[in-house]
């Protein structure tokens, strides 16, 4: 039986190799993984307990929130607060960014962004969830309240990116830019313990993954990208195989291990998008660049955009690095909405 070796293990074992080496980061890591453990829990129970379904309000966006959103934003971020090395937290939940005003938290050098629980009106029909989260060196003076500069930093500053995905098992997948790590969750053990270590993506996958529901909607460049998708060429592996779930973890995760494609373009109900830069693009930008992969808003690398609000919204397009290119060029031939 080959050694077992925890995601704790793992953290410490690695803080050499990656520039912002430090206990401070290897505990904050621990404190997601430790909230991980507790959302992961209520999951797995939602159809036993009264947990599941909406709760009667909306978060920041409008959008009607479901009672393991709440849950799970109020586990992430009291296992934050609990621990002296993070600041404050933006959530896709919150209207504004939560500051931590214990003395020991202005103390502490890292701002934490995080969506609690991407895809949690699947939780009803039991249909893969996840946490993504993102992490950053505040850039305000360290014994101060954290500003809304700390949290409106491009992703190419991101100290540490991850996310954990609930499905048939459990998974925290994170990067500190030294490559792309992944942890399964023993629950036998209580323990996440490295299951993919060094995940890359293929170049070229065979799966694309958008709401084609939305089809009418969508730029002239996508239209034209799924009909190539969809073409008939045996040699070159297409027609693809189109799979989409609804959760960007699981539709992300997969294309990750398998190879492909996720896209969530502009329509014209949402000119600019519909996914968050900051909790879910940047993140999920910075992983997938370490795995080999692009991601772009169609245009340019997400990574590189300079935000301006919290909950700013960015076209997305992210996976296979030759399939973000392809896309990419048909963007560029045909960038504008057109119904017919």
């Amino acid at each position: 039986m080959p050694d077992i070796k925890t995601l704790g293990e793992y953290i410490v074992e690695k803080q050499h190799a990656f520039p912002h080496a430090s206990g401070d980061l290897s505990s904050l890591l621990a404190s997601i993984r430790l909230a991980a453990k507790i959302v992961n829990r209520e999951i797995n129970k939602a159809g036993l307990v009264d947990i599941a379904g909406a709760i009667g309000t909306e978060n920041a966006q409008g959008e009607e929130q479901q009672k393991l959103d709440v849950y799970a934003n109020e586990k992430f971020k009291a296992a934050m607060e609990a621990r002296d090395h993070v600041c404050g937290v933006a959530s896709e939940e919150e209207d504004e960014a939560v500051i931590f005003n214990k003395q020991l938290n202005r103390n502490a050098k890292y701002v934490v962004l995080i969506d609690p629980l991407d895809g949690s009106s699947n939780i009803d029909v039991n249909v893969s969830v996840g946490t993504i989260f993102s992490i950053y060196h505040r850039v305000s003076p360290v014994g101060t309240p954290p500003t809304e500069e700390d949290f409106l930093q491009p992703g190419h500053r991101q100290v540490a990116a991850g996310y954990i995905i609930y499905g048939s098992s459990t998974m925290l997948v994170y990067t500190t830019g030294d490559g792309v790590h992944g942890f399964t969750y023993d629950p036998s053990l209580g323990l996440f313990c490295l299951s993919h270590e060094n995940m890359t993506v293929p170049k070229e996958g065979t799966i694309y993954s958008i709401n084609e529901g939305n089809y009418i909607k969508f730029p002239q460049g996508v239209k034209k990208y799924i009909k190539y998708c969809q073409e008939n060429v045996p040699h070159e592996k297409r027609p693809y195989t189109s799979r989409y779930i609804g959760s960007l973890v699981a539709d992300f995760h997969r294309n990750l291990l398998k190879g492909g494609i996720y896209l969530y373009p502009s329509t014209l109900a949402y000119p600019n998008g519909k996914l968050r830069l900051l909790y879910e693009c940047n993140p999920m930008a910075f992983i997938i660049e370490q795995a080999g992969g692009k991601a772009t808003d169609g245009v340019q690398r997400v990574m590189d955009i300079e935000p301006k609000e919290l909950h700013q919204r960015v076209p997305f397009f992210v996976g296979s690095s030759n399939m973000v290119d392809k896309v990419g060029e048909y963007l560029e031939i045909y960038p504008d909405h057109d119904d017919s």
